[in-house]
């Protein structure tokens, strides 16, 4: 087993559903690259247009506004880091990875809210994460349902795989989308059936850091869920999960270093 990649989340919006990784001035913004590379992460993932259940989508203008200075700075300053940019828009894509000089686009809309989307992938011949949501930001937690979780999440992946490879896309990360038009026992149900997505023979990334599945079930608000959020993602490598998406990097490192121990 190689040792899983650690994802920083740098979010540059004031509406992300956990406040301590909100961050505004290009200061924090870099001592939170810096902190990410001291303690063991190699990718920093960046987002200027918050997709928590219920959130107000802000304008491509506004989007890119925001996105476009803070790559400059960081590619500046750490130019060896790798670049996420979590976004749903083709066109911030196109600007992120050309302007931006970014690495990888994480989509949690696996091309659902910009048709425009793949081509531009492919176009560009970037890494691509795909996520499976059910619904929009704005409706995805109003009583999901599925008839069939697993197999239902597994078809709506292999469709856009084979979408993606089509269109000339090979470098494809998969992200059952853990909290995205799921109820807390569906996301469970994810968890114990994780190691299913392995049939794909793709990177798989689980982004579980403080999530309502942690801090409905608890009881507890999200500034308290490290300790869940270190449980479920020993689970999620336990079952094959190759990239943790998380808050707390240092944690998550030596989560990974310790399952790798294990199991190699």
């Amino acid at each position: 087993m190689t040792t899983p990649a650690i994802m920083g989340i740098i979010n540059i919006t004031d509406d992300s559903f956990y406040a301590e990784s909100r961050y505004k001035n290009d200061t924090d913004i870099l001592k939170r690259v810096e902190n990410i590379v001291n303690e063991g992460g190699t990718i920093v993932d960046i987002g200027a247009c918050s997709s928590r259940p219920g959130a107000v989508i802000g304008s491509e203008d506004d989007e890119i506004g925001k996105l476009l200075p803070t790559l400059h700075l960081i590619r500046k300053n750490f130019p060896d880091i790798v670049i996420s940019v979590d976004t749903f828009r083709a066109g911030v894509v196109r600007k992120a990875i050309i302007e931006g000089e970014a690495d990888i686009i994480n989509d949690i809309s696996g091309g659902e809210m910009d048709a425009k989307m793949f081509d531009t992938v492919a176009e560009l011949n970037v890494p691509y994460i795909l996520m499976h949501i059910k619904g929009t930001p704005q409706t995805m937690q109003q009583n999901p349902h599925y008839d069939n979780l697993i197999s239902e999440i597994m078809l709506w992946l292999a469709k856009k795989v084979d979408i993606l490879r089509m269109k000339g896309v090979n470098d494809i990360i998969i992200d059952p989308g853990f909290g995205f038009g799921k109820a807390i026992e569906h996301n469970f149900d994810l968890m114990k059936n994780l190691k299913q997505f392995l049939i794909f023979g793709l990177p798989i990334l689980a982004g579980i850091s403080r999530k309502s599945m942690i801090y409905k079930l608890l009881h507890i608000m999200p500034e308290d869920a490290l300790n869940g959020t270190t449980v479920l993602n020993t689970v999620a490598l336990l079952k094959g999960a190759n990239i943790l998406r998380v808050h707390d990097v240092k944690e998550a490192v030596e989560t990974a270093i310790l399952i790798k121990k294990l199991t190699e």
